[in-house]
C-alpha cells in the first residue's frame, strides 16, 4: 500500500511523542538527535496470522518502537512492540481490518519524530495442509539482528573492495533476481566455465561456476593459472544466499559448520547457529574467489578498514546510502558493535546478520498454504506430481529442502567427492546438499555443477532416474518416474511461479542492492586494433582493476605476446596508437618490463601503476597500450589494442604540482633530446624529452610523494635525484658527468 502522509497531524504527533517518551538513559556518546524512520511499508493480506513491517534504518538509532491504530489518527495509536531491527511482525493484529502503523527511532532518551504512516492488513484465513508458514530464521544469541549490523553487513556483502583486486564482492555471485545465485553462470557462460576434473573445456564434466579473481600477488601483479591471466572460475556453482540462514551446515559440501570461532584467537563466539558466519569467511581467503596468494583474514579486514564504504558502486539504494551518510567503515563498526575496530570476526558477524534478513516468505505457495490465494489448476496438478513422485521427501517442508546430502547421479561419483571431503565417509562420496527450491525458476542453471539451464531439463533428468549410478545413490527416490509430457509440464509449472517471491524477482524491499563496479560503465574497456607480431599473433591487453582515485594497484596485463621480450606499457590522455616507434613518453605512465615465457604468442606480463588521489586525474580519460619488441612484427614491435578508462571517485589531495628544470652538458651547455624520467613510489615511470634549451617539465604531479628523477643520454651520464615536493619544484637541474 502506498504511504499515507500525515502532514495535517504534525501538532498531534508532537504532543503524542512527548506523552509516550520513555524514561530511559541515552547511550553515551551516540547521538543528540534522530531522524524519523523512512520507507515504512506494511503488508497487505500477505499473511493470515500477522502483518509484516519494514522500514529504513536510522543513523545511530538503537531501537525502534512500533505503534498501531484503527484509524489514521496517531493520537489513538497504541504501542505494539519494540525491536532493534528494522523489521517487525505484528502478531496481535485483528484479522480482516485495515490498520495504520507508525515507527519511531530511539537512542536512550533521544527519540525521533514518528515516521509517515502506512496501512496493512491480514486475512485471518486458515492454514491449509500440514506445511506451516515459514517463520523468520533463528538468530544465535551471540549475534542478534540489529538494523545497524544488518546495514553494515549489507554494505560489506556488496563491497568489491573486500576482494584483493577490487572486482569481486560476496554479492557478485549472489543476485536476488537470479534466485540468489550468479547470473554470469548463464549470461557469461564461456567466461564462467570451469574445465572440470579432466582439465579440458567443452567436455561432459565442464562446470558452470563463478568468475573470481586472476591469480594475483599481494603487490597487485598477476601470474599464470590454468585460466592464464584471466579471472579464475570456481569448480562449483554458487548456492543461493536467500534463505541460507536456516541450515546448520553451509556450502554444497557442508564444510561451514554451526560453531563459529574467532579466526584470530580461536575463541568460541557462537556455540550454535554460526554456519553463516563461518561461510562468510571462506571466499575472503580463496585465491580463486577473492584473494591474492597468501592473503589472510587480517589482510582483508585491514583493507576494508581503510576503504570508503561502497566507493566503487555507481548506484547505492537510497536507504543504504542515507544510513552510510559518508561515514568510514570504523565509524560504521562503532555504531554496529560499540567500538570502531574492524576485525575478521566482526566482518563475518555483520555479513551473517544481513543474510539472516534475506528470507523469502511471500511466494504464491505461501499465500496458497495460508488459504489466501489458490494456485492455478496446472500448478495444483504439478504439486500433486511433486508429492506423488517423492520430490517432497528431499525437498520437504516450507523450505522445500531437508538440508540432507545426497548423491543423485548428476555426474560420476568421483568427479567431485562433495560431502566426502568433509566427513571421509564413503557413503558421502559425490553427495551434495539438497538446495531449497524457493525461487528456483530464477536461477538459470541448476545442480552443483550448473549442468542444466532449464527446469524442463531438470525434470527430464529426474524423470529418467538420473544419469549415473553409484552404491550410495538412493534408488528408491532417484528412479525412473514414468511421467508423461503433460505431467512434466505441470511439475515445471509448480516449480516456477508458486515458489517465487515477487520481491526477490524484482530485487525489492529487503532484497534491493547496489550496482556493482564490474557491471557498470566504470570498468575499463578494450578498444581499437593492435599490430600482430610473430606467428601473426596480436598481443592482448586487459584491465579490470577499478580506475578510482587513490587506487595504488591499478593492474594492466598483457598476454598473447612474444615471450622473453622487452615490453612497454604506455598510458596517455590520447591513444598512443600504433605508430612507427614505441612512444617515449606517457602523460599518465610509461613502464618497461619483460614478458614471461618463451615463444610466439606465449608471452605475458602485468604491471601495477598508482592512480593518484588527485583532482588532476579525477574524471580524466586515459588510453593504455602495450608495445612488445618483436622481430616478426612490422617495424620491429607488436602493439596491443587500447584500454580506455575514466578515473572516477572524489580526490581528497590538493591540486597537483609541477617538477621542472634544465639538463646541462659537463661544460654547462643546454642538452636537448635527453630523456628525463620521473618514477613514483609504485614504480610507474613518466618520461619527457628536453627542449632545445635543455628544459623539461612534469605536470600533474601529486604532491607529498617521494619521486626518483633521472636523466638518460647517449653521450653523458647523470646522477639521479630523490625528491619529495610539497609545492611546485623548479630548477631541479642536472649536469652531465665527465
Amino acid at each position: 500500500m502506498r504511504y499515507i502522509k500525515i502532514s495535517m497531524l504534525v501538532i498531534i504527533v508532537c504532543l503524542f511523542a512527548g506523552f509516550h517518551m520513555m524514561k530511559v538513559s541515552k547511550v553515551k556518546g551516540q547521538t543528540t538527535s534522530l531522524s524519523a524512520p523512512g520507507g515504512l511499508t506494511a503488508s497487505d493480506n500477505s499473511y493470515n496470522l500477522k502483518i509484516g513491517l519494514h522500514w529504513d534504518p536510522v543513523l545511530n538509532a538503537t531501537i525502534y518502537r512500533v505503534f498501531r491504530a484503527a484509524t489514521l489518527d496517531i493520537s489513538s495509536a497504541t504501542e505494539v512492540g519494540i525491536t532493534p531491527a528494522n523489521t517487525f511482525f505484528d502478531l496481535g493484529a485483528p484479522a480482516g481490518q485495515q490498520l495504520f502503523y507508525w515507527v519511531r527511532a530511539e537512542n536512550g532518551a533521544v527519540v525521533s519524530q514518528f515516521s509517515d504512516s502506512d496501512a496493512g492488513s491480514r486475512t485471518g484465513t486458515a492454514q491449509q495442509g500440514p506445511v506451516p508458514a515459514l517463520e523468520p530464521p533463528p538468530m544465535p544469541p551471540g549475534n542478534p539482528v540489529t538494523a545497524a549490523k544488518t546495514f553494515l553487513g549489507k554494505a560489506l556483502f556488496w563491497d568489491e573492495q573486500l576482494s584483493s583486486t577490487g572486482t569481486v564482492a560476496c554479492g557478485t555471485c549472489h543476485h536476488a533476481a537470479n534466485g540468489g545465485t550468479d547470473p554470469r553462470s548463464v549470461t557469461l557462460a564461456a567466461a564462467s566455465t570451469h574445465p572440470g576434473p579432466d582439465g579440458t573445456l567443452n567436455t561432459g564434466d565442464d562446470i558452470r561456476g563463478s568468475v573470481g579473481v586472476p591469480s594475483n600477488n599481494s603487490d597487485g601483479t598477476y601470474f599464470q593459472s590454468e585460466f592464464g591471466l584471466n579471472e579464475q572460475v570456481t569448480n562449483r556453482k554458487s548456492m543461493s544466499h536467500i534463505n541460507s540462514a536456516y541450515p546448520n551446515l553451509l556450502f554444497w559440501d557442508g564444510r561451514a559448520n554451526n560453531v563459529f570461532r574467532d579466526p584470530i584467537t580461536n575463541a568460541i563466539i557462537l556455540n550454535n547457529g554460526g554456519a553463516l558466519e563461518n561461510q562468510a569467511m571462506g571466499p575472503q581467503t580463496s585465491t580463486v574467489e577473492m584473494a591474492h596468494s597468501g592473503r589472510t583474514l587480517t589482510d582483508a579486514a585491514a583493507k576494508i578498514a581503510l576503504s570508503k564504504p561502497l566507493a566503487l558502486s555507481s548506484s547505492v539504494p537510497t536507504s543504504l546510502s542515507n544510513w552510510l551518510s559518508g561515514r568510514t567503515y570504523p565509524e560504521l563498526f562503532q555504531e554496529a558493535f560499540g567500538t570502531p575496530e574492524v576485525t575478521p570476526a566482526r566482518i563475518a558477524l555483520a555479513i551473517a546478520t544481513y543474510q539472516r534478513t534475506q528470507f523469502s516468505d511471500r511466494a504464491p505457495i505461501d499465500l496458497a498454504n495460508a488459504g489466501i490465494a489458490p494456485l492455478t489448476d496446472q500448478e495444483q496438478r504439478g504439486r500433486g506430481v511433486f508429492n506423488a513422485s517423492s520430490c517432497n521427501v528431499c525437498h520437504a517442508g516450507n523450505l522445500f529442502t531437508d538440508n540432507s546430502f545426497r548423491y543423485i547421479g548428476v555426474r560420476p561419483q568421483n568427479d567431485d567427492l562433495g560431502r566426502f571431503e568433509v566427513t571421509g565417509n564413503n557413503n558421502d562420496r559425490g553427495s551434495f546438499r539438497v538446495p531449497s527450491l524457493r525461487n528456483v525458476e530464477l536461477r538459470g542453471s541448476f545442480f552443483h555443477n550448473g549442468r542444466f539451464t532449464t527446469l524442463n531439463e531438470v525434470v527430464a533428468f529426474y524423470n529418467r532416474g538420473g544419469d549415473f549410478n553409484a552404491p550410495n545413490k538412493p534408488v528408491a527416490l532417484i528412479r525412473p518416474l514414468g511421467l508423461n509430457a503433460n505431467q512434466q509440464a505441470d511439475l515445471v509449472a509448480f516449480l516456477r511461479r508458486p515458489l517465487t517471491d515477487p520481491r526477490v524477482a524484482a530485487e525489492a524491499e529487503r532484497f534491493d542492492r547496489p550496482i556493482l563496479y564490474m557491471e557498470s560503465d566504470r570498468k575499463p574497456t578494450v578498444t581499437g586494433s593492435g599490430r600482430a607480431g610473430s606467428a601473426s599473433i596480436t598481443p592482448q591487453i586487459k584491465a579490470i582493476s577499478p580506475p578510482i582515485v587513490g587506487n595504488t594497484q591499478f593492474t594492466v596485463s598483457l598476454f598473447g605476446a612474444l615471450g622473453n621480450a622487452p615490453a612497454t606499457l604506455v598510458i596517455d590522455s590520447a591513444d598512443p596508437g600504433l605508430g612507427a616507434s614505441v612512444p617515449t613518453t606517457g602523460s599518465f605512465a610509461r613502464v618497461e618490463t619483460n614478458t614471461q615465457n618463451t615463444g610466439a604468442g606465449n608471452g605475458w606480463a602485468s604491471v601495477v601503476v598508482a592512480i593518484p588521489n588527485s583532482t588532476t586525474v579525477q574524471n580524466q580519460t586515459y588510453f593504455a597500450r602495450w608495445y612488445v619488441q618483436d622481430p616478426g612484427a612490422i617495424g620491429g614491435f607488436s602493439v596491443s589494442p587500447a584500454v580506455q578508462f575514466t578515473v572516477f571517485g572524489t580526490a581528497t589531495e590538493s591540486s597537483a604540482i609541477t617538477i621542472s628544470g634544465r639538463v646541462f652538458t659537463p661544460e654547462g651547455q643546454s642538452l636537448r633530446n635527453a630523456t628525463v624520467a620521473l618514477t613514483d613510489p609504485a614504480g610507474a615511470t613518466r618520461r619527457v624529452t628536453t627542449s632545445s634549451f635543455g628544459v623539461y617539465a612534469f605536470e600533474s604531479v601529486v604532491p607529498n610523494q617521494t619521486y626518483i628523477v633521472s636523466v638518460a643520454s647517449k653521450r653523458y651520464r647523470f646522477g639521479a635525484q630523490v625528491v619529495t615536493p610539497a609545492t611546485n619544484l623548479a630548477e631541479l637541474d642536472f649536469v652531465g658527468l665527465q
